[in-house]
Parts: C-alpha cells; structure tokens; sequence
C-alpha cells in the first residue's frame, strides 16, 4: 500500500511553523506469526480504513520527530530525517503486522518563507565562496603577472639606464655646442636690437616733432575757429541781446515816465480839488459865522423874543418827530368812562406842554404871552 502522510504547520525545535508531506510504501508481512498479528488488527477492516490507521501512526511519528529537529535539519538533510521516521515508526507499525518498505520526505515547506529565505542565505554563502575563490585566484594571478612585470621592468629599467646615459652624454654635449651657438646668437641679436633701438629713437624723435608741427597748426586753426566763434556770438547773441536790453530799458523809463507824469497830474488834481473844497468849506465857514454873528446880535438885540422864536421855529421839527409813530397809526382810540372826560383829557395834555417845552429847551412857554393866549383858551 501507499501512504502519503502530510503534517501542515508543525512547530521545529524552533518554534517555526512548517509543513512536510512524504510517501511510504507498507505491506503485510508474511511470516506466519507477524501474518496472525495483522490479521489480529485489520481482520474485517477495508484497505482504506487499514490505510488511515498506519498514516495516522506515520504522522503521528513524523509529528513528534519535527518537533525535536531545527529546520535546516528537515531540509538540509532529508534522508537522515527519513531514515530516523522509519526508524521511530517501524516498531509499532510492525506489532500491527506491517513492514515499512521505504519512506520518503516529499516536501517540506511553510508559510512564513523561512525555508526560501534559509535557500537565499545558502545561495549567497555559494556565491560568496565561488567570489572569494575567484578573487583569489584573480590575486595570485594579479602577482604572478606583478612579479613578471617586475622582471620584464627591471630588465627594461637596466636597457632604459645605458640608453639613457648614452642620451645624457650626447645632449651634454649638444648643450655645450648650443650654448657656444647660443651665445654667438646673443651677441649678433643684442647688436641687430641695439641698433634696430637707436634708428626706432630716431624715427620716433621725428614724429614727435611732426606732431608738434601739427599741434602747432592745430592750436592756430583752433584760435582762429575761438575768435570767428566769438565773432559770431557777438553778432547773433550779443548785439541783439545788447538791442533788447536797451529797447527794455528805454520802455521801463518811458513807464516810468508815464506813471510820474499821471501821479503828478493826479496830485495836481488832488491839489486843485482840495484848495476848491477848501475855499468852498471856508465860504460856507464865512457864511454860517456870519449867519451865526447876525443870529448872536438878533438875538442879543431881541432877547427873549429872540428866544421864543427859535423855539417856535424848533416847535414844527419836535412836533414831526413826536408825531412820526404817529403818521403810521389809522385810529387813536381814548377810553374814558364818561364823554365829558375826553375833553379834559385833551386839556390836561395841553397844559403838560409847556412843563416838557421847558424841560427840553429851558425856555418857558407859560410866560409868553400868546402861547398863554393859546393855552389859556385851549
């Protein structure tokens, strides 16, 4: 029969979870005892159930092997971990009469990549050794071909010695026969620029003085160029300038002129006018003291009368002032309680005329005798 145990997410000795499949081959044994014992067991049993009771023995045991061993003991090794399965299982397969023929791990596997990272850590161990071994031998080739470079530059460096002595002694004596050369260069070369200096001194001496030549006709063009300049200045700007300043001046004084000439006539007029008001005031002065010295002998010569008539000239204009208020007034209403009384009323007005007469002027209306005529029959 085959078997094919399978153990998913076992813990190692390390605690990581993996997974192993495998395959067995089992059969009855035939030797007679070994046979009654099997048929003890599975007499009366189906092959399948006969089959589950041996993978669950197998497993049982591939269960409890994994969990003593390391996972690089289960992949690394898989046919030490195999053979130690058959080894743990056989004797209890075998009191039920069965033989294992052979066991294999099939698989191993889990689900957290320690196995493939386990394969990356070998592939670079690998790969780091073959580096290491290639690097070495790269090295020993490196000095092997150093130490013949070493050879092949010593044997060079020795050549390059007598060839390069050889040269130093022919350019020493090239440098002897150049400096001899050289120097009869020198000589002639100081010479031809000694007298290449002297004749360039002599033609810059030359153009030094063509320039002052040309300076010099320079300077005449150029005051003869300063003197048509002032020349012309004088005749556009100057004289016009001149003409200008003179038509303004002889304006400013003709303005002036002017404003002299009407501020005397205007202080002759102011003159003329005040001497006009001025003898006009002093006639009427003459005239009004006059009038008042012919008044002050009137009245001196009539006394009282005099007095009187100024008063009862004065009268009209007292009485207008007074009755002005009046002029304004449409009805005059005087409330009496009897119609007797209006005429005294009227009366007694009369009579206070002449105390406010007397007040207002100091003459005394009661004394003269018409005005006593008046108010007496008032």
């Amino acid at each position: 029969m085959t078997l094919q145990p399978r153990c998913e997410d076992v813990e190692t000795a390390e605690g990581v979870a993996i997974t192993v499949t495998g395959v067995a081959q089992v059969k009855v044994m035939t030797e007679q005892d070994l046979l009654a014992v099997a048929c003890e067991q599975f007499l009366g049993k189906s092959v399948t159930e006969i089959k589950g009771v041996l993978l669950q023995t197998l497993e049982g045991h591939l269960r409890s092997i994994l969990g003593t061993l390391t996972v690089e003991q289960i992949y690394q090794d898989r046919d030490q971990f195999a053979k130690l399965v058959r080894d743990v299982a056989a004797p209890d397969v075998g009191r039920m009469g069965i033989e294992i023929l052979s066991f294999t791990i099939k698989d191993v596997y889990d689900k957290l990549d320690y196995l493939s990272s386990l394969g990356k850590t070998q592939i670079a161990a690998v790969q780091r050794d073959a580096d290491i071994g290639v690097a070495e031998a790269e090295r020993d080739a490196g000095i092997r071909e150093a130490e013949c470079k070493k050879e092949m530059m010593d044997v060079k460096f020795k050549a390059d010695t007598k060839m390069a002595d050889s040269k130093r002694e022919l350019e020493l004596q090239k440098a002897s026969f150049n400096q001899e050369v050289n120097a009869r260069k020198a000589e002639a070369q100081l010479a031809y620029e000694l007298q290449a200096a002297k004749e360039q001194q002599k033609i810059r001496l030359e153009e030094i003085e063509i320039q002052v030549v040309q300076r010099k006709k320079e300077i005449t063009i150029e005051e003869k160029e300063i003197d048509r300049t002032d020349k012309e200045l004088i005749a556009t700007v100057k004289r016009p300038a001149e003409a200008e300043a003179y038509k303004m001046q002889q304006l400013a004084e003709g303005e002036k002129l002017k404003k002299v000439l009407i501020a005397q006539a205007e202080a002759e007029k102011i003159k003329k006018v005040g001497e006009a008001e001025a003898s006009s005031i002093e006639a009427v002065g003459k005239a009004e003291a006059e009038k008042m010295r012919l008044k002050a002998e009137a009245y001196e010569q009539y006394g009282d009368a005099a007095k009187t008539a100024l008063v009862l000239e004065a009268l009209p204009k007292i009485a207008s002032k007074v009755a002005a208020p009046l002029a304004r007034t449409n009805e005059i209403v005087i409330l009496s309680g009897e119609g007797s009384r209006v005429t005294g009323e009227l009366n007694r007005l009369l009579a206070e005329l002449p105390v406010s007469v007397n007040a207002l002027t100091g003459v005394d209306l009661s004394k003269i005798p018409l005005l006593q005529k008046v108010t007496g029959s008032a």
